[in-house]
């Protein structure tokens, strides 16, 4: 196994725990905030996508996949505060453009050559100083809002799933 194995291997676990926390989930349910304060599981899904193109492509300049005029607008920080259903998506089509980017980051992790993973990280982005932890990140980020999808879950009184 080697690093790419690993980031790649990292990017299923991520896509798995999302898509079983989100399984039984309705369209309405994503507007579910876990706490009082946090954003709601439609903002967090959409942050989610916007951020691994955007973090894909501090490293792959254009490697991310298109998406929708509006969307990274849609699940900026001037969008958490919205509760109103019909500024978001439907969870299929999260899901679906979900897929879509995680594609493309794999694809770019892919092309890039080992050898460009000990290459320096954006100097804008100082926790992530070589590219390969940047695809660190860009995998791990899901795992991350795992925690609080799950207390969503727990919110709308769904059964332990994983």
């Amino acid at each position: 196994m080697n690093a790419k194995d690993v980031l790649k291997a990292q990017m299923d676990l991520g896509d798995y725990i999302l898509k079983t926390y989100l399984g039984d989930l309705s369209d309405a349910d994503l507007m579910t905030r876990p706490t009082v304060g946090s954003n709601h599981l439609a903002w967090q899904i959409g942050h989610l996508i916007n951020s691994e193109k955007q973090l894909l492509e501090m490293v792959c300049p254009g490697a991310g996949a298109a998406l929708p005029a509006g969307f990274a607008e849609q699940h900026g920080k001037e969008s958490t505060g919205s509760d109103d259903p019909a500024k978001f998506l439907t969870k299929a089509k999260y899901l679906e453009l979900f897929d879509l980017q995680r594609a493309a980051s794999k694809a770019a992790l892919d092309a890039l050559p080992d050898a460009d993973l000990d290459k320096p990280g954006p100097p804008s982005f100082k926790m992530c100083p070589t590219v390969g932890l940047v695809f660190n990140l860009l995998a791990g980020h899901v795992t991350m809002h795992s925690g609080q999808i799950a207390a969503a879950r727990r919110v709308l009184g769904k059964p332990v799933v994983i």
